[in-house]
């Protein structure tokens, strides 16, 4: 695997590498940077890769520079981790780190290539900012897996832009001899009832998806804009008797010492022993969605998390939970009504019915 290193990152590294080999099988070849995520910080703390044959985006947050010394084992590591974080095969994984062999730094002499790993951190930096508040300790080694759902390539024709993520499994798939796609999955439906009607989803999503994940997807399918508390409770069999609940925050355990903290934790740990869950989001308004496992697939062989079907428009934020949605939704379907004009202004571009699109079944980009 040859890593063609920015001159900052070699100078960070203190290696006086040779130029990158034009014949080295672009798909084992990666260009690598080191960038500044945040602007009011002194130093680099992100380390970006991207591959010379697809444009597939890997980012390892944080590394510092007493990290360097490791990134030959890092950057393996997180081409690896980012590849199965988006749930391709294991086999596939494993057989592209087999061919792509140990970490060769070489220095990167494109002007083209040190754009792309630019742009791409760019692109990865946006992703922290929203996942990260700058002041928590956090690492993560596969921050760059949304920067690979964007189109690129698109300057010039149009028509020759591509999806970074579809050109890797393309082109691993064709490498390797092996299917893109072979793990256990879960369908799941999540229904909000609002009184009126139910908003509800049916979703496919692995059984390894870690339940921050799961709340990542619930917050798009559901059109959520994420600003508020949340858990999730497991019951048992009939329903009725709540068996663990699960909270994002260590703060949150000072107010149940018996909930679990949901880092690392997935739906594989209690389903489907467990068959019910309800997701509450936002403490106020108390938004709960009952999720029911509908069955288990055992050799999925598609890309996941995927909405398979969508029904019932989802109430806009701080309404004033179910009661408030009624009243809300009343005045919304009265355009006669003395509150109508100031409701339409508050709720901006929402609608009473669900367009096309969310209704349409799509792989779901969290």
């Amino acid at each position: 695997m040859q890593i063609a290193l920015t001159k900052k990152l070699a100078d960070a590294m203190g290696v006086n590498s040779p130029s990158a080999c034009e014949a080295e099988n672009p798909m084992f070849s990666w260009t690598a940077n080191w960038t500044k995520v945040w602007d009011n910080r002194r130093a680099e703390d992100m380390l970006v890769l991207v591959n010379n044959a697809t444009r597939f985006t890997v980012a390892i947050y944080q590394v510092k520079r007493k990290d360097l010394k490791n990134v030959a084992e890092m950057v393996r590591t997180a081409i690896s981790n980012t590849l199965l974080f988006m749930n391709l095969n294991p086999e596939l994984v494993g057989e592209y780190m087999r061919l792509a062999g140990e970490v060769e730094f070489v220095q990167n002499r494109s002007r083209q290539k040190a754009a792309w790993v630019t742009k791409a951190g760019l692109e990865c930096a946006f992703c922290v900012g929203n996942e990260y508040n700058g002041i928590a300790k956090m690492f993560s080694d596969t921050v760059g897996a949304s920067a690979n759902y964007r189109h690129v390539n698109c300057s010039g024709n149009v028509k020759e832009g591509y999806v970074p993520y579809r050109a890797m499994i393309n082109a691993l798939s064709e490498l390797t001899g092996k299917q893109a796609y072979k793990y256990r999955a879960f369908e799941l439906l999540v229904t909000l009832d609002l009184e009126v009607y139910k908003a509800v989803r049916r979703i496919i999503v692995p059984v390894n998806l870690e339940f921050v994940r799961l709340h990542k997807v619930l917050q798009s399918v559901f059109d959520w804009q994420n600003y508020h508390l949340y858990d999730f409770t497991i019951f048992d069999g009939n329903k009725r008797i709540p068996v663990a609940r699960i909270v994002p925050f260590e703060d949150d355990l000072e107010y149940d010492e018996d909930a679990i903290l949901m880092k690392g934790h997935t739906l594989s740990e209690f389903l489907p022993e467990h068959k019910h869950m309800l997701y509450t989001y936002d403490m106020g308004d108390n938004w709960e969605h009952e999720i029911q496992l509908m069955r288990v697939i055992e050799d999925h062989d598609k890309e996941s998390p995927y909405l398979l079907e969508a029904s019932g428009q989802t109430p806009p934020e701080d309404v004033g939970g179910v009661g408030g949605f009624v009243n809300f939704r009343e005045i919304m379907l009265n355009s006669s009504h003395p509150e109508y004009g100031e409701m339409k202004e508050w709720a901006k571009y929402w609608t009473s019915e669900l367009s096309d699109w969310k209704r349409h079944p799509r792989v779901i980009h969290d």
